[in-house]
């Protein structure tokens, strides 16, 4: 537990939720209620090991953070995760209405374990350390093996450096899961890439015997195709990309529609990821409680690229 003023509020709150989600416990020292809720609140931040902090605000010293929260009356509590509020409740609720309340969204102990692991693994990744961070990317899927964003950095990791085999046993359990997420499918389409490269003779083409070809007859895709391919597994996505589009451009069936498949896996690979259990949008809780202000969101370079590739598909298609 912490107390929070508007000094610290940025750091202890909003920063601290994107890696733990933060209950903030507004409350007032002539609140009765307040009194038997606080207590409570300590127990169960005890009791839940890590898996969430509490962040305790005065409202009466804490007026501008109040008002900012649209705070009408306390005991309000507001869970922050993301650095964005996801639910809130008021008055004071018993102990196992206040788990319940908790338990509708905080990780499991398994994947608190699962994400631990993983952050250690991104740590390990940026500073160099690439085999150490597989093995705890291997670490975590094992502790929660329905954990989508472990089992997407592990395959991804695996895919990088080249071990198809193995990327290919893990990537197949999230490719039976209806509706298919894009990420996975963005996955398979880059192992396909790779596979081709390795199978395939044309793999081993330099781009020049591509283009003779494609300079002949235009409308010839397999070549393209062929091509793109050989470029995601140089990691020359935006040149992958391009090719994709000439496809496309002049047959968007063609293929069963495989080269749009393919532009499409390649902005998803491309996509910077969104923060860890950000939420998508702000307005009112479960509880109706009003949660004020906006995120603001600064495209990076990444970003750009990848939105101007999105409007290029679009006209295409359109």
């Amino acid at each position: 537990m912490i107390d929070v003023t508007i000094a610290n509020f940025e750091q202890e709150v909003i920063a601290a939720s994107m890696t733990t989600p933060v209950l903030i416990d507004f409350w007032a020292p002539w609140c009765g209620p307040c009194k038997s809720l606080g207590p409570l609140l300590e127990k169960v931040e005890v009791a839940y090991s890590g898996r969430f902090k509490l962040a305790k605000i005065d409202s009466d010293q804490e007026q501008q953070l109040s008002s900012a929260f649209g705070i009408k009356s306390i005991p309000t509590c507001i869970l922050m995760m993301g650095g964005r509020p996801v639910d809130g409740f008021t008055g004071a609720l018993p102990e196992g209405k206040i788990k319940e309340f908790l338990d509708k969204h905080l990780p499991g102990e398994n994947e608190v374990l699962a994400q631990s692991e993983a952050n250690e693994a991104q740590a390990l990744l940026e500073s160099g350390d690439v085999q150490s961070a597989q093995d705890k990317l291997a670490e975590a899927l094992a502790a929660d093996p329905a954990n989508d964003d472990v089992r997407f950095d592990y395959v991804k990791l695996l895919i990088g450096t080249g071990q198809l085999v193995p990327a290919q046993s893990a990537l197949a359990p999230a490719l039976v899961q209806i509706p298919l997420q894009l990420r996975f499918e963005a996955l398979r389409q880059w192992l396909k890439a790779l596979e081709f490269v390795s199978t395939d003779p044309r793999g081993q083409w330099s781009y020049e015997q591509f283009d003779a070809l494609i300079a002949q007859n235009k409308r010839d895709f397999d070549t393209r195709l062929a091509k793109a391919r050989v470029l995601m597994s140089e990691g020359e996505w935006t040149a992958a990309m391009d090719e994709l589009l000439e496809i496309i451009m002049r047959d968007k069936l063609w293929g069963e529609e495989t080269p749009r498949k393919t532009f499409v896996a390649i902005l998803e690979l491309l996509t910077p990821p969104r923060p860890k259990n950000a939420p998508g949008a702000t307005g009112k809780t479960a509880a109706g409680i009003e949660l004020l202000g906006k995120a603001v969101v600064q495209e990076d370079p990444q970003a750009a690229l990848v939105s101007s590739y999105r409007r290029k598909l679009s006209m295409m298609l359109n």
